[in-house]
């Protein structure tokens, strides 16, 4: 509630996250296509990031959807104060990338234990263990909706987040440190 508060929005409403710098390998058209066939009441895509694409494009593909009423755009730069409230306002991120090596997103997540869907190019899988802190899903319209159907059925998104809590661990500066102490056993 303060989350929504601080980032004036209305707290019954289900939001679903994608966040970050917004360019056309990130896939905000495909996620937008999928959530035109998700919709539903209650539920808001939120879009947290600056344009280094074409905004009108995008823009212009939210209007021929006629989905204008169902996203929530917050076109520009988060300063790192107030990345916490997007997190802790949003049930699931999406990050419905067409390529990708890794991304910093996915561990912002883990901090805030908000599942996320990824899709599966790059690293992004290695990441997010299917059906346990998210879902990965093929870089498609019907991938990212099939993913968004199932992560709000039942309990799925209060499991994955108490998922989230034990494997963020693997992420943490203990567990780095045990990785390199064991490189350098290794190579000794």
């Amino acid at each position: 509630e303060e989350a929504c508060k601080r980032l004036d929005l209305d707290p019954t409403v289900r939001y679903t996250l994608f966040f970050g710098l917004i360019r056309d390998y990130k896939g905000l058209d495909t996620l937008l296509k999928a959530w035109q066939k998700f919709r539903r009441d209650g539920h808001k895509l939120l879009i947290a990031g600056e344009f280094y694409a074409s905004r009108e494009k995008y823009i212009q593909l939210i209007k021929e959807l006629g989905i204008e009423n169902d996203i929530v755009l917050h076109d520009f730069f988060v300063a790192d104060a107030d990345v916490k409230y997007y997190f802790s306002a949003a049930e699931c991120v999406v990050l419905p990338y067409k390529t990708a090596t890794q991304s910093g997103v996915t561990q912002i997540c883990y901090n805030f234990c908000t599942p996320i869907i990824v899709t599966n190019v790059g690293g992004l899988a290695e990441i997010v263990p299917h059906d346990r802190v998210g879902y990965v899903c093929a870089p498609t319209v019907d991938g990212v909706y099939d993913a968004l159907e199932k992560i709000y059925e039942g309990d799925t998104i209060a499991r994955f987040s108490e998922a989230m809590k034990e494997e963020r661990k693997r992420f943490s500066w203990s567990a780095m440190c045990n990785k390199i102490e064991e490189v350098y056993r290794f190579t000794k």
